[in-house]
């Protein structure tokens, strides 16, 4: 699905992130930076070593806050490594609104046009996928509604057809007034 917000793109779709020929992709981090498991486990082994090597000098990254390496090997030339909340650690939805805010913030100090995002947080961190896709598509469509944002594009790769369906859902609410 696509709906278009201020002549820019959002798009929902299903797939690999990492095969993603966007200008950045977002990692669902953690804040010590470590590709572990799931989206950043992916990332790591498509990508190469170059970037938990970068990820390594950076060092970490507190919760809601995103730092940015190169793509290595993937397609996209960028990962940014957004930290989201693991549920019950309290202030959670500020701190994903924050973690997508911050990536977007790096996408314009870098002048990125393209970028895909995951549904951060809620592998194994725990947040509902409903409240997840609320919180994103929302911080993003701020964003698009900005006149001098660099965005053309912002897409929600996502991992499975529920998740889809959940965000399908949510943008369908809230952008029934916007042109899809």
């Amino acid at each position: 699905m696509k709906w278009t917000i201020n002549g820019k793109q959002l798009v929902l779709l299903q797939g690999d992130i990492t095969e993603m020929g966007t200008d950045a992709i977002v990692n669902a981090a953690n804040k010590d930076l470590v590709l572990g498991a799931g989206v950043a486990g992916a990332i790591r082994s498509k990508g190469g070593p170059t970037i938990q090597e970068e990820c390594n000098r950076i060092g970490g990254v507190p919760v809601g806050g995103a730092a940015i390496t190169t793509g290595g090997d993937l397609k996209a030339r960028y990962v940014i490594h957004a930290v989201g909340p693991r549920m019950g650690e309290g202030d959670e939805d500020q701190k994903l609104a924050d973690a997508t805010r911050n990536s977007l913030n790096l996408v314009q100090e870098e002048g990125l046009k393209s970028i895909a995002f995951p549904a951060i947080s809620t592998g194994i961190f725990g947040f509902p996928k409903d409240r997840c896709a609320r919180i994103m598509l929302s911080t993003v469509a701020e964003t698009l509604r900005e006149e001098e944002t660099t965005l053309k594009e912002v897409i929600f790769c996502l991992w499975g057809e529920e998740t889809l369906q959940v965000f399908q859902t949510e943008a369908e609410e809230l952008f029934q007034h916007e042109g899809a």
